[in-house]
């Protein structure tokens, strides 16, 4: 049973998956604090879990809902109670829902998002490419599909191309035959039944068409930063990915990591940051193009990610810098890259053992993990009752069979 510290704050997540998670344990972590999780699902990772005190608010994604139930948690877990409540959202709906109500939930929260009008630029991926091409920073040839006008433009990059929504949060609710998060498309037939379908759905903005950069999972890079309150980058940290999902509704989150030192991609990052006026954690997605040894910038998501543990298991918690900068208000200076070498997963040892395919990677993890220099950031002793231990078994057998069906066998 864990025990927990009183503190002058205390965290608030919103969220239910994975991402809460490893956020409720961060906290607890570095502080010894019981985090509130607010959202309108009792789900396994969170129910499970002892390390927080859940709040279950049904129709939570209504936004008079919202607004109603996040008042009423700031009276009576923040003023009633004497405490500065941190809140963090593990979803971009509900990092936008925070952002957008800023003036009434301001009162009562600390909300460490940028304001809107620079995170409606920063979510649009052809706005954000636009900085980059500004500011001479890579990323992949790209053309943009406008859905309202359905006029292809011209491009001359080779198939297979890329297809994927300028707006993850307009296309979040579009439905369509055949919908992935990204398409991979092997020719001018398969992009245009791709477009007609998706024409039959909600979605009115645009899609970008990008050449595809070669190489497999091992190609990307996340890299996590934090922006202090005078918009000054204070941290970064770079890992090479081992291993992506591949379910379709999910593809192309990291879910095995190995921390790196690519210090490049930190000071990229740092001028298009300091450059915007960017404050809080910043995630980027990047890929390395072996055609010419540059590192292409992706996307950028504007709040910790899925794979956020990865930056704590390496030895720098992620609650630290938000609490010391945002509710301590601890003066900052220099910058600090990470530079530890840790493996985190979210899946089993055998997984990354038989789908890695590159084998000096693939030793390289098997090595961290006989050194004890790896995390899981569900895998926590302090928290690992019957209930919960059932519950990981039943999650990494799940993980295999999802391998396996959409990898195959290895040859």
């Amino acid at each position: 049973m864990p025990s927990f510290i009183d503190h002058e704050f205390r965290p608030v997540i919103l969220g239910a998956d994975i991402t809460a998670y490893s956020l409720v344990r961060t906290f607890y972590e570095a502080y010894g604090v019981k985090s509130l999780v607010v959202n309108m699902s009792d789900t396994p990772v969170i129910g499970y879990s002892e390390l927080s005190e859940h709040v279950m608010v049904p129709n939570f994604h209504d936004l008079e809902v919202f607004r109603t139930a996040l008042v009423e948690v700031g009276e009576k877990y923040g003023k009633a109670a004497g405490k500065k409540l941190l809140i963090l959202g593990c979803g971009d709906w509900y990092v936008r829902m925070l952002v957008e109500n800023k003036e009434l939930l301001a009162p009562y929260f600390e909300i460490p998002y940028i304001d809107l009008d620079l995170l409606d630029q920063l979510v649009l991926k052809d706005q954000f490419y636009a900085i980059l091409d500004r500011l001479d920073i890579p990323y992949p040839r790209t053309v943009v599909y406008d859905c309202t006008t359905r006029e292809l433009p011209e491009f001359d990059f080779t198939y297979p191309i890329v297809a994927k929504p300028a707006s993850s949060a307009l296309y979040h609710y579009a439905e369509f035959p055949g919908k992935k998060k990204v398409f991979i498309l092997d020719s001018r037939e398969e992009l245009m039944t791709m477009l007609d379908n998706l024409a039959t759905s909600s979605y009115d903005y645009k899609f970008l068409i990008q050449e595809f950069i070669p190489g497999d999972d091992t190609n990307m890079r996340v890299l996590t930063c934090y922006s202090d309150r005078d918009a000054k980058v204070r941290f970064g940290s770079v890992g090479q990915t081992l291993l992506e999902e591949h379910v379709p509704s999910a593809i192309g989150n990291p879910c095995a990591i190995i921390s790196t030192s690519e210090d490049q991609l930190v000071h990229q990052a740092q001028r298009f940051l300091e450059d915007v006026g960017y404050t809080g954690f910043s995630n980027f997605d990047i890929k390395y193009d072996p055609r010419d040894g540059s590192f292409r910038f992706f996307e950028i998501n504007v709040r910790l990610g899925r794979s956020n543990y990865y930056v704590t298991g390496a030895g720098h918690n992620v609650a630290e810098w938000m609490v010391r900068d945002l509710i301590r208000h601890e003066p900052m200076d220099g910058l600090v890259i990470s530079r530890a070498e840790h493996l985190f997963t979210f899946v089993p040892k055998y997984v990354i053992k038989t789908f890695v395919r590159d084998r000096a990677l693939r030793d390289k993890a098997l090595a961290l993990f006989a050194a004890g220099r790896w995390s899981d950031p569900q895998l926590y002793r302090p928290d690992l009752s019957l209930k919960r231990r059932a519950y990981l078994a039943a999650y990494g057998l799940n993980q295999v069979k999802k391998f396996y069906r959409y990898l195959g066998r290895p040859s």
